[in-house]
């Protein structure tokens, strides 16, 4: 599995395209929930990985670890500003 086998949706904006209003709480909470649950797909699809390659360092592990990284902060930064 390669990087471009994983399709995952970009969470940046704060508006909905093209209305001009900011989107409401309900609407930041269910893209919390999505984000939640990408990164647990990604990290039962990371140790799924380990177990077959038996390796940390194998390029497949590698790159779910990255795609997770990214996944992780970019909660984190959502996380940050809800407070």
């Amino acid at each position: 599995m390669l990087i471009g086998d994983y399709y995952l949706p970009s969470y940046s904006g704060d508006c909905y395209p093209g209305s001009g209003q900011r989107s409401s709480d309900t609407d930041a909470a269910a893209r919390k929930l999505s984000l939640e649950h990408e990164i647990l797909i990604l990290r039962s699809r990371m140790e799924q990985l380990f177990m077959q390659e038996q390796s940390f360092t194998s390029q497949h592990v590698i790159e779910i670890s990255c795609l997770l990284d990214l996944k992780i902060n970019e909660y984190m930064k959502k996380s940050y500003r809800s407070l």
